[in-house]
């Protein structure tokens, strides 16, 4: 009689990636080191896994890029390419991938079919600007972090009283897949990004002497007056400080791990 053989089970390990326990554990080592030491480690260290940097190649992004450019230029850099972006922007990002040496640039762009469905004018912003960032921002780049464990953001607290709180390393809840988010910014000043800057004589981006300290789609950026914060010239006039694809912290409340 022919022997039965069992027949392996395919498991699914459908786990988060990392827990509250793995982003305290990252927080207390490295609580004293600084961003770049921190950043070559975990690369190095493969304590993240799949990493991938995004960015808007905004007023303050040529630090955060030029710290993991320095370390690694093939970490891939995740650009939200809305068609929405101010000619300068997309100018400036093209100047910085050179001058970086940045060699996986992706532009993510929206879903041809959602855009005609949902924002066929183009006018979405200016009556659902959360609707507009879920079709340009939140759903492509959900899409694109499917293949990754980890994202480097270049949020710091100063920028508003809704990221005051924010920590080195953080779990992403925008969804339930329990990627990791790294803020290595998150405790710098304007004046550590200022002296950051000139010490390695990184271009500023084009829009910031015109008063525009926070640049995201040009439809909703408009400029920062005195006594705002960076961010308050962000979708002016609305109740929201966030475009979705980062969860925005109450005043005083710290973040969830």
């Amino acid at each position: 009689m022919a022997k039965t053989l069992a027949r392996a089970v395919d498991m699914i390990d459908s786990a988060p990636r990392f827990t509250a326990a793995d982003v305290a554990a990252l927080n207390a080592r490295f609580a004293d080191v600084d961003a770049r030491e921190m950043l070559a480690a975990v690369l190095a260290e493969g304590l993240i896994g799949r990493a991938a940097i995004v960015s808007s190649f905004g007023a303050e992004s040529a630090v955060l890029l030029h710290l993991v450019s320095s370390i690694d230029p093939s970490v891939p850099v995740l650009f939200l390419e809305t068609g929405k972006h101010f000619p300068e922007t997309l100018a400036y990002r093209d100047q910085l991938a050179s001058q970086l040496g940045i060699t996986d640039l992706r532009n993510l762009t929206p879903d041809a079919d959602a855009i005609v469905k949902r924002d066929e004018s183009g006018l979405r912003w200016s009556f659902d600007p959360d609707g507009c960032c879920e079709i340009r921002k939140v759903k492509p780049l959900a899409a694109a972090l499917a293949g990754f464990d980890t994202t480097i953001t270049g949020r710091k607290g100063f920028q508003s009283a809704t990221r005051a709180n924010l920590h080195r390393f953080e779990i992403d809840t925008s969804d339930t897949a329990g990627r990791l988010k790294i803020n290595p910014l998150a405790s710098w000043s304007k004046a550590d990004l200022d002296a950051y800057v000139a010490g390695h004589n990184l271009p500023p981006h084009p829009l910031v002497d015109a008063g525009y300290l926070s640049i995201g789609c040009a439809p909703c950026t408009s400029k920062v007056l005195p006594g705002e914060d960076a961010r308050a010239g962000r979708w002016r006039g609305w109740e929201k400080v966030e475009c979705g694809i980062h969860v925005p912290e109450k005043p005083g409340e710290e973040p969830s791990f």
